[in-house]
């Protein structure tokens, strides 16, 4: 029988683990910290659009993981920042009555933002499955996940890496939709992965106050920046016109909990936890340094998350001016044509 071992306790992982559960499927929840202890003990507050539940789930603290069978998958569901230790930690546990290790035989699904996870996966696992999550999700509680999602949690579309559409990813795909989520199966999950990342570099203006003029105009040079990287480095981004599901209907309920502007780099900067900048605007900076592009913005705002997050505590946005002034000394500013539309 399929069990998916959760590994990370977060938004995403914490959800699925609470979805799986309510809707019968097999799975073990696998975190660290006081936010594995206290569901460990006390359970999980997960609060929808239809109301809050305490669930009591199978979990399991990272210090003692379950043991792992041949009929596993595994979900990484940890932040990108956190994903090469995660594979780490896992890709040589042995497998119950067999001299097989995890990456030999079991699938992984990389649930990260950003473009970096699917290959550190490969240099291990041999079975590599890349997963685009859009989930309107928070955890800046501890014991506590918010998903705003309605009438679905969310919306997956998931393949194999880089080899498309297979058996496992049709399976995977059944369950998450009995499990409350709205999913599908790509052959090319890179062009969903890219695709999304164009939108995940404005998350870090969520650190950042200012003019809402001002701020549309640096996400739009973020994002003008990334697709310049992106299709530079070969990236052919998926249209949301190319889904095989209907996800009209699917909304961010209101009073949900949810709030704009405050989206997976912003609940980190508010934990204290480490920062995912530099897999996503950091993605586009290495690409533009690849292929010869410049990408002065991104380079701003991942240098001033870098600062900040060195200082562990996020209590007062930064200026976005603060990214202008970093933009405007770059030697790549006028090579760009931005700074004439700002």
């Amino acid at each position: 029988m399929t069990r998916y071992v959760i590994i990370g306790a977060g938004a995403v992982g914490a959800s699925l683990a609470a979805q799986f559960q309510l809707s019968g499927i097999n799975y073990a929840l696998v975190g660290r910290g006081a936010q594995i202890s206290h569901i460990r003990q006390h359970g999980l507050d997960y609060q929808r659009p239809s109301g809050t539940q305490q669930i009591n789930l199978n979990a399991f603290d990272l210090a003692e993981p379950p043991e792992l069978t041949s009929d596993d998958i595994l979900l990484l569901t940890v932040k990108s920042q956190d994903a090469a230790g995660a594979l780490a930690f896992w890709s040589w546990r042995s497998l119950s009555g067999t001299t097989a290790t995890a990456a030999e035989i079991l699938p992984v699904v990389t649930f990260q933002n950003g473009l970096a996870t699917e290959t550190a996966a490969l240099r291990t696992f041999a079975h590599v499955y890349g997963a685009s999550i859009l989930t309107p999700a928070r955890f800046t509680e501890t014991g506590t996940v918010v998903v705003g999602g309605d009438p679905d949690v969310g919306v997956v579309t998931l393949g194999r890496f880089q080899l498309g559409r297979d058996q496992t990813s049709d399976r995977i795909v059944a369950d998450l939709n009995q499990a409350g989520y709205l999913a599908e199966a790509s052959t090319d999950i890179r062009r969903w992965k890219s695709a999304k990342l164009l939108y995940n570099v404005k998350n870090v203006l969520e650190l950042f106050d200012g003019s809402a003029d001002l701020r549309t105009s640096i996400g739009d040079a973020l994002v003008e920046e990334a697709r310049r990287a992106l299709q530079a480095a070969g990236y052919k981004l998926a249209s949301p016109s190319e889904r095989t599901i209907d996800v009209s209907n699917w909304k961010v309920a209101k009073n949900s909990g949810i709030q704009p502007g405050q989206q997976s780099t912003w609940q980190s900067f508010k934990r204290g936890a480490s920062s995912e900048v530099d897999f996503l605007n950091g993605e586009i900076v290495l690409l533009g340094r690849l292929h010869d592009i410049p990408t002065p913005y991104n380079e701003a705002v991942q240098i001033l998350a870098g600062r900040l997050e060195q200082q562990r505590v996020f209590s007062e946005a930064l200026p976005l001016d603060a990214i202008l002034a970093i933009v405007d000394n770059s030697p790549h500013e006028r090579q760009t044509g931005l700074a004439a539309a700002r």
